[in-house]
């Protein structure tokens, strides 16, 4: 009953913005046409099934997509020493730690080892020259292909612009950067993802969001710096676009706002110790080279990707990172208002961990974790406990090969290896890759350094 109610209402809305539109086609152009059918949405929307907009601009925060933490003076304070507004940009050249054995030198003195890969030097005696060398090309990559504020800005330019012009069609909406972009594990060519919000409940996904983006859609034909919007209809629809000015593709989905609620988990978690944006960009670019980085095609995706990083990570005998919803609940609450999550981590300072292992101790320690640690039949990897949690007869987990839990909803995030031969084609590549490193200690036996690099 409740179904076929909400099918006619569906079905009456849109029979209200059509005839609305269609009755100002006799004294409209056709630019004040589109904006009249539009606004006849906006105007309806706002009551279908009790949606709720925000109650004005001056009633939610500003969207402060750069958050910056208040870190007093402390063991890392070093770490956020060449940042700005708190948070750590790793400059060419300037990505130093003997503590955390490696220190990068040829930038300084132009000097460079035969393969074209930066000389390293070390300080630390329980690191072999060989994993210093490791750590050392995984610097070297994490500096030649991070995104650069400058890449974040233009991203963050072109998101107000489109805000103002989705605005004009739906006054309230505000439309949030999320993903990796924001979350700092992006790199110089990343795509950005867009969230537009539009109202604080949940959106039936395979027909309002999809009008929506319909709509908007039709807007972005109309702008000049706009090009190729396309509408996928998928579980979560969105709306992919390039920015002529930028050149950056976009993707814009409506109402997924769990997105936003792990950008800024994820960017708390990147910016909490210095060693977790080097190894995830790393461990994303091998993933990727060995083409078990794509959910479109059954392996994993980058998120999911982030996620055993950060686990792992956690899971050390002495954690380089701990639980941030664990240790700080209030600033990472599911039932915080959306708008306000970007101000939640904003007092949370750096941790410190007391794991001194190297950049590439803790690569090798991945690889082998997921090749001969972790029980892939049996558990669940948990970044909100910290922990591999038991594997429940759940329909969630049940006879998934992949069990990763999404740190606020709770679902499977590696849901797409639904075939046994990507799910040994991982587990194989996990192994292979871990034997070739603890033999050779060079990174160039599973990522090549220089082909990389140049994309």
């Amino acid at each position: 009953m409740c179904a076929s109610n909400t099918e006619s209402n569906a079905f009456s809305l849109v029979c209200m913005a059509t005839c609305m539109y269609l009755i100002s086609l006799l004294c409209l152009s056709t630019t004040e046409i589109f904006h009249a059918g539009v606004l006849t949405y906006s105007h309806c929307v706002c009551s279908f099934h009790g949606w709720s907009l925000p109650a004005g601009p001056s009633d939610i925060p500003l969207y402060d997509w750069k958050p910056s933490p208040s870190t007093p003076p402390g063991p890392h304070a070093s770490a956020l020493a060449n940042g700005r507004n708190g948070f750590l940009f790793i400059q060419p050249g300037r990505l130093h730690s003997r503590s955390h054995g490696y220190t990068q030198t040829n930038r300084d003195h132009g000097k460079t080892s035969p393969s074209g890969i930066a000389r390293v030097c070390i300080s630390t005696d329980a690191v072999s020259c060989c994993v210093s060398q490791l750590s050392g090309q995984m610097v070297e990559l994490f500096e030649a292909c991070q995104q650069q504020s400058t890449d974040l800005e233009r991203k963050e330019l072109c998101r107000a612009q489109l805000q103002r012009e989705i605005q004009r069609l739906f006054p309230l909406v505000r439309l949030y950067l999320a993903g990796s972009s924001l979350s700092g594990f992006g790199s110089r060519n990343s795509d950005a993802d867009l969230c537009l919000v539009i109202q604080a409940a949940p959106v039936d996904q395979r027909n309002d969001a999809v009008y929506v983006l319909s709509l908007i859609q039709q807007l972005f034909y109309r702008l000049s710096y706009i090009e190729r919007p396309q509408l996928i209809r998928a579980k979560v629809p969105i709306l992919k676009f390039r920015d002529k000015v930028s050149g950056v593709e976009f993707d814009l989905n409506v109402n997924n706002t769990v997105g936003i609620r792990n950008t800024f988990l994820l960017r708390s978690y990147a910016y909490a110790e210095r060693r977790v944006r080097p190894i995830i960009l790393v461990v994303k670019r091998w993933a990727r080279h060995h083409r078990i980085n794509d959910a479109s095609k059954g392996t994993l995706s980058s998120y999911t990707l982030v996620l055993m990083v950060l686990h792992y990570l956690q899971t050390l005998p002495e954690p380089v990172i701990p639980s941030l919803q664990n240790e700080y609940p209030e600033c990472f609450s599911p039932s915080m208002d959306i708008h306000r999550v970007p101000e939640g981590p904003r007092d949370i300072p750096p941790y410190s961990s007391s794991n001194q292992a190297s950049l590439g101790e803790l690569l090798l320690g991945f690889l082998k974790y997921y090749t001969s640690v972790f029980r892939w039949d049996k558990q669940v990897i948990s970044v909100r406990e910290a922990k591999a949690l038991p594997k429940s007869n759940s329909l969630e987990w049940r006879d998934k090969f992949i069990c990763v839990e999404e740190p606020f909803d709770g679902t499977n995030t590696a849901r797409a290896v639904h075939e046994k031969v990507k799910f040994d084609a991982i587990k194989a590549q996990f192994a292979e890759s871990w034997q070739m490193l603890q033999l050779r200690k060079d990174l160039n036996f599973i990522l090549p350094i220089r082909n990389t690099i140049q994309r």
